[in-house]
């Protein structure tokens, strides 16, 4: 796998310290859900790529959106490009969530936060999705997840849908279901599969909810990369099997990963 030249298409700031990118790039036509890239900067001082989940794909146009928060160096130089610049990108990388074998299914997607753009392009590709999303307050991508779906939101204030966090709002409608929603999810019926993205207290919380309805779900996690193709072992998770080569009970969420089965992980 060899780097590639990507040509900045747009970019936007959507809310604070949140960018919207659009990047060029023969990455698309292979791109997944729930995959991701190495992004590099172009800084001598800053050799290692930035992990960035991918957020849509358009393979005619050729084209990947990569919606991410800035938070340090690397990160603010990319929120530095304009229109026209480029960067060099390594990826697709990754296992995916398993669209294909759901398609047809009443899919929940959970997302907190910055984890919620990797569950846009997934949910395009499914025929029956709805969304449980968790912000703090800012409502980035709201608009996006409305066209695709129902959307059941939760913030830390209150500020939209209901206050608490994403199972507060789903324990909410389990006990209220709306008989006249527009939706599946909102009339009260079971996901048949959970994705989920976002922080790890919430992704455990999911698969506690998941685990007592039976239901499959499936996470994507978020750790430290160097390499992004699993050869430094930087960015190892705790499994609960034996790897049959390894020996340990370990998995690299840049190669496995990252999207793991949740019960296969230990959360």
């Amino acid at each position: 796998m060899q780097k590639e030249t990507g040509r900045v298409v747009s970019q936007k700031k959507i809310a604070e310290d949140i960018f919207d990118l659009r990047i060029r790039t023969s990455a698309a036509k292979d791109a997944r859900p729930g995959q991701f890239l190495m992004v590099f900067t172009g800084d001598e001082s800053r050799l290692l790529g930035r992990p960035i989940s991918i957020c849509e794909a358009d393979a005619k146009k050729g084209e990947l959106r990569l919606v991410y928060r800035q938070m340090g160096a690397g990160t603010r130089a990319l929120a530095a490009l304009a229109e026209g610049g480029c960067v060099e990108l390594l990826g697709p990388l990754g296992n995916g969530f398993p669209v294909k074998d759901f398609q047809d299914r009443r899919v929940l997607l959970i997302g907190g936060g910055i984890g919620i753009p990797p569950l846009v392009g997934a949910a395009w590709q499914l025929s029956r999705p709805a969304f449980a999303v968790g912000y703090r307050s800012e409502s980035y991508l709201l608009e996006d997840l409305e066209r695709i779906g129902e959307v059941l939101a939760a913030t830390e204030d209150g500020s939209l849908g209901t206050r608490g966090n994403v199972i507060d709002a789903l324990l909410a409608l389990e006990a209220e279901p709306k008989a006249g929603g527009a939706g599946w999810l909102t009339r009260g019926l079971c996901p048949e599969v959970i994705f989920a993205c976002g922080p790890m207290p919430m992704l455990r919380a999911v698969a506690a909810y998941a685990k007592e309805r039976a239901i499959p779900c499936f996470v994507s996690l978020e750790e430290r990369m160097a390499c992004g193709v699993g050869a430094c072992l930087g960015c190892v998770t705790k499994t609960k099997e034996t790897d049959g080569h390894s020996h340990v009970k370990n998995a690299r969420v840049c190669k496995e990963g990252p999207v793991f089965d949740s019960r296969e992980v230990a959360l």
